[in-house]
């Protein structure tokens, strides 16, 4: 019989359990189980920070970390399991877990992650509300797409931290204005991705016109990651046109331009995650040359409210 355990506070040796789980499943399904944010939160975790575990005759099989709620109550969490386990009791055992602990804190809805295209927890989640794609290309370009085609008075320049702080945040959150991810960003969002090791000032790029800030191509290096990434991946992180910019092929010429630039680093791969609702984006990667190699799912559950 599955046992679970929820810690909250997050210790020591249950991050080290959900590392070392987490690598071992990697290796296994060939690609990364758990998100940049999921380790970002238990780098330093929070009071609200959990780490569930289930347990199968003394080895862990599953695991779910949850972070802290929004203001209205919603929390959002990732679930792993050991692929042996998948499509089994595992899975929505852990979802109901994680809903009884929510019941009793009074909160109001769990939303969490599940990546790969194996992803089925099953009941009581439902279908996926959301779906991103990972989707890659060899570097260098060729042909038309190998140099970047600007709208007429649009140039291309680095990003100056300190600078450009406040026009980017602007442009940032107008472009996604509605995405739960990368809109509403502030100030300290911004400063703390600048201050991470893989921050690169020449891999964001900024294209201006004669009213300012017009988009910009924001890229990310990933380090070689044997066995499933023996290549450094260059990604696309974040790339946003300002709607009043939309329509004027800006957003082609900054994929373009990004993807030159990883390529003038020696990164023959490039990346990018994509909504696979956002059917204009998606077709615009697959004119480039981009396939999708893995597909990530969003599950939701409202949390039905229980006595301690």
């Amino acid at each position: 019989m599955t046992e679970h355990q929820i810690h909250r506070p997050v210790d020591d040796d249950a991050l080290a359990a959900l590392q070392s789980f987490a690598a071992s499943t990697e290796v296994e399904l060939g690609h990364p189980v758990l998100g940049d944010g999921v380790w970002r939160d238990l780098s330093t975790p929070t009071s609200d920070s959990a780490i569930i575990t289930a347990i199968d005759r003394g080895a862990l099989v599953g695991a779910m970390h949850l972070g802290a709620p929004d203001d209205a109550g919603v929390v959002t969490g990732s679930l792993v399991v050991a692929p042996s386990t998948r499509r089994t009791a595992v899975e929505s055992d852990l979802v109901g877990a994680a809903l009884g602990d929510l019941g009793h804190r009074h909160l109001t809805r769990l939303e969490y992650w599940v990546f790969g295209d194996a992803a089925d927890p099953g009941a009581p989640s439902g279908p996926p509300i959301r779906a991103l794609h990972q989707m890659r290309v060899r570097l260098p370009l060729h042909g038309a797409d190998s140099e970047p085609a600007w709208p007429e008075g649009t140039r291309m320049r680095d990003f100056e931290a300190g600078a450009d702080d406040e026009a980017w945040l602007a442009v940032n959150n107008r472009a996604f204005a509605t995405d739960p991810d990368q809109g509403g960003w502030a100030l300290a969002m911004l400063h703390d991705r600048i201050a991470e090791p893989w921050f690169e000032p020449g891999g964001f790029l900024l294209a201006e016109d004669t009213e300012g800030v017009a988009g910009f191509c924001w890229t990310k290096v990933h380090p070689p990651a044997p066995p499933f990434d023996p290549e450094a991946l260059g990604e696309i992180y974040v790339i946003g046109v300002d709607p009043s910019r939309q329509g004027t092929g800006l957003g082609r010429a900054l994929v373009t331009a990004g993807l030159a630039w990883l390529s003038a680093q020696g990164i023959t791969i490039g990346m990018l995650f994509v909504d696979a609702a956002n059917a204009p984006a998606v077709g615009l990667y697959e004119a480039l040359g981009f396939v999708t190699v893995r597909t990530d799912r969003m599950f939701a559950c409202p949390v039905t409210e229980r006595s301690p």
